[in-house]
């Protein structure tokens, strides 16, 4: 009430101030008469100027960081804890993009949508080949400026793209594409680059410059990064602006679990009519913990969107907050991520250098009764390690006949006890030992992702039923990355044997014995290590044929026969990830009836979704 008569008094003076500005000059007094003897005329006095009044103030600013919770959207980070918040060059190993860095700020050339199959122009207009397929010119949109107003220019990816082609230790997404493809880039004109590729590539758009997963190549400011030590430069100054991206948001705060970021009113899609501003104002980007924490947070209506979660933690959400979504409204809600889920061998440690090991493990799985558990009858069992779709099922079927891969999903214990007992394995209490010594394995997992973890739960109480002293392990995330690209791992569940989306060859290059670094050196791709001639010359092959070519079938048909024959990784189940969205504060969330984009909030698709997000009515 109080306040209420403040604003009426001030409104009130402002009236009285108003009306004393406009109201008439007072009249004159009359003029005395005129003396007798008229004295001499004078110029009349120049009428005093009025003080010119300032202009009237601009509003103040609004300070986003303190914007309300109604124009607030909170994402759950997607990869646990960032230990190294101040790292914001995503050249170096183990640094982060996943806590909103590419989501928010590092805008894309051109993103893929799945949606639709179409592969979306953003800071890129067009990307077109040559009749060899060995030279790409890409043209860039005008207008796009850096965050701290500097152009963005044609001198940005040149530098970008030479960086990554001299230092062949730094990583990141398409890092170690582009060094493998690029020959030469030139300028051409500011808004104009010339790729001269090793050798023709037809898909060299769609891998390394459309987000066909997760993010693309990175393109930084050259007048920043210029003379920097691109291993060293952590690209991050709060007092500079530091990180400077294209991105509608910048950089607010950070720390381990929180990262905010505020709008950029002055962003340059909206300046130049690509997109209008995005309705949030504040972005946060947490990581609480544990899933039931997380959970706890979205139940509460203090988190919008959640990483992949249980069909279990999911009920539980809905039965507490109504307004909260999925996919689908019904089982099995979730939604078909590209990366299906693989059990991956370090092919250079025995006993898993041998194919007959390897195929052993695979009789001990069980993946129907890991769908059951693990997924709470969310996905489906794999029998390939693409995932499935249907341009990609159709490709599968081809293998229908194959010994190996129809026999691929039968559990057999007796078969694989008897492969343990033909190598020198011989059963002595609860597990099989040779030479003294017992057969084992830690099977590794990324510490934030509970899907992976369950799976590993199952598979140790298989393995331990049959006689191998299987045990779980959980790490770090960036230490987990780094023990595959090193091979300084024995087994793990993962997802990285992947990458084809319509076509096989990306999937099927991750497997080429091209990338094959020693033990103890980094591995850009193959961190397996798995070292096939055949095979790999059949990738090849399949890489320099133009997308859709006949020829493609039965060369995928022969390398896949090979990978099924010694089974480097195993196919154990699709990935359906459930991703739940709280529609209190904000509502056009994608789903399976609202399918404008994928909804995994944690790839560079995300501007997508946050420009196409509204507010609660």
């Amino acid at each position: 009430m109080k306040s209420r008569i403040l604003q009426l008094c001030s409104i009130l003076v402002i009236l009285g101030l108003l009306a004393a500005a406009c109201a008439p000059a007072p009249a004159p007094a009359p003029a005395p008469a005129a003396p007798a003897k008229a004295e001499p005329t004078k110029a009349p006095e120049p009428a005093k100027a009025e003080p010119t009044k300032a202009p009237a103030a601009p509003p103040a600013k609004e300070d986003y960081t303190k914007a309300e919770r109604k124009d607030t959207v909170i994402f759950d980070i997607d990869g646990g804890r960032v230990v190294t918040p101040d790292l914001w060059n995503p050249y170096t190993p183990g640094a982060r993009r996943d806590h909103g860095y590419h989501q928010a700020m590092l805008e894309p050339l051109f993103m893929l949508n799945y949606q639709t199959g179409k592969i979306e122009p953003w800071l890129g207009e067009s990307f077109t080949a040559n009749d060899k397929l060995n030279e790409w010119t890409l043209k860039l949109r005008k207008g796009v400026t850096w965050s701290d107003g500097k152009p963005y220019t044609a001198d940005d990816v040149v530098f970008s793209v030479g960086l990554a082609m001299k230092n062949v230790e730094l990583t990141g997404s398409s890092t170690a594409g582009v060094r493998t493809w690029v020959k030469e880039v030139k300028k051409v004109d500011d808004h104009t680059v010339l790729f001269i590729l090793t050798n023709p590539n037809p898909r060299f758009q769609l891998d390394h410059f459309s987000v066909k997963i997760w993010g693309e190549f990175t393109i930084v400011p050259k007048h920043i990064w210029e003379g920097q030590d691109p291993m060293t430069f952590k690209f991050y100054d709060k007092d500079k602006g530091w990180p400077v991206a294209t991105g509608p948001y910048k950089l607010a705060s950070i720390s381990e679990t929180e990262f905010t970021y505020i709008r950029d009113d002055n962003w340059w899609g909206a300046k130049a009519g690509f997109k209008p501003l995005p309705i949030p104002k504040k972005l946060v980007w947490t990581w609480a913990g544990p899933e039931e924490t997380r959970a706890a947070l979205m139940a509460d209506k203090k988190l919008d969107s959640l990483m992949d979660i249980t069909l279990g933690a999911f009920q539980a959400i809905k039965a507490k907050n109504p307004n909260v979504i999925a996919w689908y409204d019904k089982l099995p809600y979730a939604t078909l991520d590209p990366c299906s889920r693989t059990f991956e061998f370090n092919t250079t440690l025995p006993p898993w250098n041998d194919p007959e090991m390897r195929w052993a493990i695979n009789m001990l799985i069980d993946r129907e009764k890991i769908v059951k558990i693990a997924y709470e009858g969310t996905t489906v069992a794999s029998v390939s390690p693409f995932p499935a779709y249907p341009p990609l099922n159709r490709l599968t079927d081809l293998m229908k006949g194959d010994p190996n891969y129809d026999k691929l999903w039968k559990v057999d214990q007796a078969a694989a006890e008897a492969v343990f007992k033909a190598k020198g394995w011989a059963k002595k209490g609860n597990y099989y030992e040779k030479d003294g010594k017992q057969l084992a394995m830690t099977i590794e997992t990324h510490e934030a992702f509970i899907e992976k973890q369950r799976i590993t739960d199952q598979l140790v109480e298989m393995f331990q039923a049959a006689g191998i002293n299987a045990t779980h392990r959980k790490i770090a995330g960036a230490t987990w990355g780094d023990n595959l690209a090193f091979g300084k791992f024995e087994v793990r569940m993962g997802w990285q044997n992947c990458g084809s989306i319509n076509e096989p060859w990306a999937t099927l290059n991750t497997l080429n014995a091209s990338w094959l670094k020693p033990v103890g050196e980094r591995a850009s791709a193959n961190g397996w290590r798995w070292d096939n001639k055949e095979f790999s010359a059949l990738v090849d092959q399949i890489g320099t044929l133009p997308l859709g070519d006949p020829k493609i079938d039965e060369l995928t048909k022969k390398a896949l026969s090979i990978y099924y024959k010694e089974l480097p990784t195993i196919p154990v189940t699709q990935a359906k990830k459930l991703i739940p969205f709280d529609t209190t504060y904000w509502t056009n969330w994608p789903s399976a009836t609202n399918n404008y984009m994928a909804s995994w909030t944690w790839w560079q698709t995300t501007h997508n979704i946050i420009h196409n997000i509204k507010p609660a009515k």
